[in-house]
Parts: C-alpha cells; structure tokens; sequence
C-alpha cells in the first residue's frame, strides 16, 4: 500500500470498527481469495493436461460458455458442484484445509466476535494477499 493515506483507507479502516461491516468484509474477502486460488489451480490442471476449456466443458457435459466462464477473471462465482466437476474431469478433488494459525488468529476470531484490535492491520493484511494474489 502506498505511504500516503487516502480517504477510502481511512473510511475503510473506520468501517472495520462496525461487527456487521467488518464480517461482510472479511467474508467476502476469504470468498473472493479462495475461488481465486481453486479456479487458477483448476486453469493450472487443465494447462499441465493439454485440455482445451472445450475439451474440458465436454468432459462435465457443459457448454463450452461454462467453463470460459468459470475461468475467466472477471466472471468468477462458481458453485462447489462446478468446481468438483471440473476438478474430477481433471483427475483432482476440492478440499478443506485449515487456515494458518495467524490467519485464524485475526480472520476466524473477527468473524467470531465482530471485533478486531487493529482494524487497520486486518486492512494491510488483507489488501497485501490481494496484491499478491494479483501478482500471480
């Protein structure tokens, strides 16, 4: 994040002393990171198996628009059917893993509570895993 403030960072740090805006946005952005990560590791699959999105729409009994869709950046809001599908058609199954202990320390326990000690770090954290999810 850049050195100067802004008003949205300063808005959104105020924001986060709200429960129910701080769950929303937290939610979200655990929503937002973990189909990021299953959707490119699925794209990643089909790459590494010389499948084209068709090859791989027909293998589900999809229209070819599905999974375009599905892999698409700007289009992404699957249902788990849908990604346990695809990841079947390539040899791979969707699974829960536990978050890291330092994330569970600050996102688990701000979802529990409503509350955070320091709204402005769950802020930098949370835009640094998006700017690094970016970067990939």
């Amino acid at each position: 994040m850049n050195a100067t403030r802004s008003q949205f960072w300063d808005d959104l740090v105020e924001d986060l002393g709200d429960p129910e805006l701080l769950r929303a946005y937290l939610v979200e952005s655990v929503r937002i990171e973990t189909i990021d990560r299953l959707v490119n590791s699925l794209d990643e699959a089909r790459l590494a198996s010389n499948l084209s999105k068709a090859d791989l729409a027909r293998a589900i009994s999809e229209e070819p628009s599905v999974v375009r869709r599905l892999l698409s950046p700007s289009h992404r809001n699957p249902t788990i059917g849908t990604l346990a599908e695809v990841a079947a058609a390539l040899g791979m199954r969707v699974t829960l893993e536990p978050l890291p202990p330092e994330e569970q320390a600050t996102v688990t326990e701000s979802l529990r509570t409503g509350s955070t000690g320091n709204p402005e770090q769950l802020a930098r954290d949370i835009l640094a895993k998006r700017e690094l999810a970016a970067a990939r």
